[in-house]
């Protein structure tokens, strides 16, 4: 930060130019593993809202298919596949934010 000041960077420049590459690919981990973590909440959704099927969440849809004389596997596996297409998708878009975080704040 004094280094920026002594070059004459102003507050705004210091903040897009230095501190954001520096804290950025962090933001980017956290927002990829909250997502995650959002998408795939079943406990959440279990114990606070309590509604019929077509208000709910994708895991606690997916309920359907557990029963308990017979599993439709088919239809548990087409359920995984849907629930993991959103993450995929957004994983894709972050992806090299979060590539260029692993490799350290210095480019070379």
């Amino acid at each position: 930060e004094e280094a920026a000041a002594l070059d004459g960077a102003s507050r705004f420049r210091f903040t897009w130019q230095v501190l954001f590459p520096l804290v950025g690919p962090g933001l980017v981990a956290t927002s990829v593993l909250s997502f995650i973590h959002a998408w795939n909440d079943f406990l959440f959704s279990q114990t606070l809202i309590y509604s019929d099927l077509h208000n709910s969440t994708l895991p606690q849809a997916m309920r359907v298919f557990y029963k308990p004389e017979d599993l439709d596997w088919g239809g548990i596996m087409a359920g995984s596949t849907l629930m993991t297409i959103p993450v995929l998708i957004f994983f894709v878009f972050v992806q090299r934010h979060l590539v260029s975080g692993l490799s350290g704040a210095v480019k070379g």
